[in-house]
């Protein structure tokens, strides 16, 4: 089963897509989150957010600020800023 993931920034949307793993840093540490994670909301600190997609590319996002929020394999993260890394 995958994620679906949307990451957007004030301003735009960044990436959405299915995705089998994604990484963020909160304010409390790293999370990884993975098909079928415990619903969630937790602050982003500044820092990368690595999505890994359903077919095993890597997508990077700068984002800084905001939040995560997981909810039935739902992933959204809202980023104050958010730049998709090259």
């Amino acid at each position: 089963m995958a994620l679906n993931v949307n990451v957007v920034s004030a301003d735009r949307e960044v990436w959405t897509g299915s995705a089998s793993q994604v990484v963020a840093r909160t304010v409390e540490g790293e999370i990884g989150i993975l098909s079928g994670h415990q619903p969630m909301l937790a602050l982003l600190a500044q820092g990368e957010v690595r999505v890994t997609t359903a077919n095993g590319e890597k997508v990077v996002v700068d984002a800084e600020g905001g939040f995560l929020s997981v909810d039935h394999d739902a992933v959204t993260i809202v980023a104050g800023k958010a730049t998709l890394v090259a």
